[in-house]
């Protein structure tokens, strides 16, 4: 006897038997079971998550002899003929290899008879974004129209590329991607009754792989068997079957990168290339490792978003430790970023190393005043008040630049406030470049932002690096001991916004023409 695969063998027979889709599966039995049953239904959602699936368990209930709440029976002449494949009734077409106009008035032909048996002609359509132009437009009147005993079902994973007409006039179900919990709930149904033995964690990493979708996940359960010669499926079984890479070893890229250990992380690289790991999947399950550090950070261990093992919470929870959330959200955008480019490159390793190893690294500053020297230096690993874990500090012995003292507390802040700034470090810089001061009231320095977004990172920021950095540089370096605040300048303007255009004396006495000096 040939054998049956795993995702033929346990497709859902009944409505109680899908998973994941709830409402949809009550909205369908409610209406079999009340008689209120549509001429045309879309479905819609991408691969595996039930489409087919559905629309043969209701051409098979709307037809039941014997049908219980809603359910097909599966034992009636109808059910029978149905799951044989031998009924007249019940029509599946897929519309990537039949999407021409005379397939379509072929089906307009079949219509305007009605069934010899049962109650209902049901005509599946797959794929029905695949139609040509022509084919919808020779559907359209039949489905706006059809004879009472006629149901389309149409199932599509790109409903965009539907005409509106075709739309209109369908009841629509977005099917939506299922949940790693219930893939694993389903794969251990599998086990138990297909009596073989398996690691739980084994079943959950083949359910995240699977995606939210169902077919996928059992169809990787079904490859992953094959290879087991033991007893048991294990976890390192599933992921040499799948090219993957332990939880432990993109930590041990992660804390190469916030060590800046080059030598570390490429070892880590290789190390995932000698498991069997592709690159693409390789970058592809390092930043989902560092989605779940910022999910740690940003909600904490117990969200179900995670879709973790407790011994993986573990490892991203001492991990998040060492990198601030504004590190980490840059490191997945330059990662996803690579993802799209080494997908068209030959050199998939090579750019994959690169792009890390820049991590520990940052391209040489060149202010006028001071130069930055070449030399690259370690530092600590990062603490979570630091926003950039991979850019090098300048070395501690380079010359910190000359201020302008002299004149009242005010001017001598705004004449040397960009050198304040430039001492600032990571991100802080960008935050508070093209910001003013305001003397409030006596003793009290307010710096004005006219961007929101800076004006709230400065306003929640607790550390040493904002506001309270810069009133420790003014008192250090101008001997200027006053208190700053922020302000957000919501009138577009600011009212002392000329003093960028006043000429100062020193540029005065670069003129090499007559100037007249006019009062204010």
């Amino acid at each position: 006897m040939s054998y049956t695969a795993l995702y033929r063998k346990w497709r859902p027979m009944t409505f109680d038997e899908v998973r994941g889709q709830d409402a949809i599966v009550r909205t369908l039995k409610n209406q079999i079971k009340t008689g209120r049953i549509g001429h045309a239904y879309l479905f819609c959602g991408t691969r595996g998550t039930g489409k087919t699936s559905i629309a043969k368990i209701f051409a098979r209930a709307v037809n039941c002899e014997r049908p219980d709440e809603g359910n097909p029976c599966n034992s009636c002449g109808s059910c029978s003929q149905i799951l044989g494949g031998s009924s007249i009734n019940v029509f599946e077409i897929d519309a990537a290899s039949n999407n021409g106009v005379d397939n379509i008035r072929d089906i307009k032909e079949q219509v305007e008879y009605p069934p010899t048996e049962g109650r209902y002609k049901v005509y599946i359509i797959d794929e029905v974004h695949m139609l040509s132009t022509g084919a919808f437009n020779a559907l359209l009147k039949t489905l706006e129209e059809p004879p009472a005993y006629v149901i389309f079902i149409l199932a599509t994973t790109d409903p965009q590329k539907i005409p509106r007409t075709i739309l209109s006039r369908c009841q629509r179900y977005d099917f939506k991607r299922i949940g790693t919990d219930i893939i694993f709930q389903r794969l251990s149904e599998i086990r138990d009754r297909e009596g073989f033995d398996a690691e739980d964690r084994a079943l959950r990493y083949i359910a995240l792989r699977g995606d939210g979708s169902m077919r996928d996940a059992v169809s990787l359960l079904d490859r992953c068997l094959a290879f087991k010669d033991k007893d048991s499926l294990s976890y390192e079984d599933v992921l040499t079957v799948l090219g993957a890479s332990d939880s432990k070893v993109f930590s041990e890229l992660f804390n190469s990168v916030t060590d800046q250990d080059a030598a570390g992380a490429l070892n880590a690289i290789n190390k995932m290339i000698s498991e069997g790991s592709e690159i693409p999947q390789a970058l592809t399950d390092f930043i989902t490792y560092l989605r779940n550090l910022l999910i740690v950070k940003s909600a904490g261990l117990d969200e179900e978003i995670m879709e973790v093992s407790d011994e993986d919470k573990e490892l991203l929870k001492a991990d998040s430790e060492k990198i601030g959330k504004l590190g980490l959200i840059r490191m997945i955008a330059r990662l996803s970023e690579l993802s799209n480019r080494i997908r068209f490159s030959t050199q998939k390793r090579i750019l994959f190393e690169a792009e890390i190893i820049s991590f520990m690294y940052r391209e040489e500053e060149k202010p006028e005043k001071p130069r930055y020297t070449e030399n690259i230096v370690k530092r600590p690993p990062l603490q979570e008040k630091e926003a950039l874990p991979v850019q090098a500090r300048a070395p501690e012995r380079e010359e910190k630049p000359v201020l302008k003292k002299g004149g009242d507390e005010l001017s001598c802040l705004r004449e040397n406030w960009s050198l304040l700034v430039r001492e600032l470090s990571g991100s802080n810089k960008i935050v508070f470049q093209d910001t003013e001061l305001e003397e409030s009231t006596p003793g009290v320095i307010t710096v004005v932002f006219t961007n929101s977004i800076n004006y709230k990172l400065a306003a929640t920021n607790k550390s040493e690096n904002g506001l309270k950095r810069l009133q420790e540089l003014s008192g250090e370096r101008l001997n200027i001991n006053a208190k700053f605040t922020a302000r957000l300048e919501t009138s577009g303007s600011y009212r002392a916004s000329s003093d960028k255009n006043r000429i100062t004396e020193e540029e005065l006495s670069k003129i090499h023409f007559k100037v007249d000096r006019q009062e204010e």
